[in-house]
């Protein structure tokens, strides 16, 4: 071992918390795709669907933060599960900058299908639900100081 190799510790991939988060990442995409091929939606199509669900109209911006993500990603998902006839785009009567989607009976009929995908996802995961649970709130507590570090360094 050269004398100056833990000088480059730091940049070993090894060492790296955000590879084994990127690596998982599109691992679970992967393992969703035979469900969420049988429902013909892709994973952002699929979270996107998860909010029409729970909410049934919500503006686009609104649904971006919810879902983290801008308007350039979103726009082209919102376009196709309009084209599948799963959701309506309109503008807002009373601010035409405002954009509004609302589910459709196709799109909410379409939930007794992904209804299931969930319970098929668990069999996947490799944790137990007491550590299912811990990653969950971890991951949510890095993400929520992630953003109130964005915020602090736009300030």
């Amino acid at each position: 071992m050269k004398e100056n190799d833990d000088e480059y510790a730091a940049i070993r991939l090894k060492n790296q918390l955000c590879f084994p988060i990127y690596a998982y990442s599109k691992e679970i995409v992967r393992r969703y795709k035979p469900y969420l091929d049988e429902i013909d939606l892709t994973y952002t199509q699929y979270i996107a669907m998860m909010v029409m669900w729970e909410h049934k109209k919500i503006t686009v911006k609104e649904m971006g933060e919810l879902l983290m993500l801008d308007s350039g990603t979103l726009t082209p998902v919102l376009k196709k599960l309009e084209q599948k006839g799963l959701v309506e785009r309109k503008r807002d009567k009373e601010d035409e900058r405002v954009l509004d989607v609302s589910i459709t009976k196709k799109g909410e009929k379409l939930q007794e299908e992904a209804v299931h995908v969930p319970e098929k996802m668990a069999c996947c995961m490799r944790i137990t639900p007491e550590e299912y649970k811990q990653l969950y709130e971890l991951l949510y507590k890095l993400l929520g100081k992630l953003d109130d570090e964005n915020i602090d360094s736009e300030d």
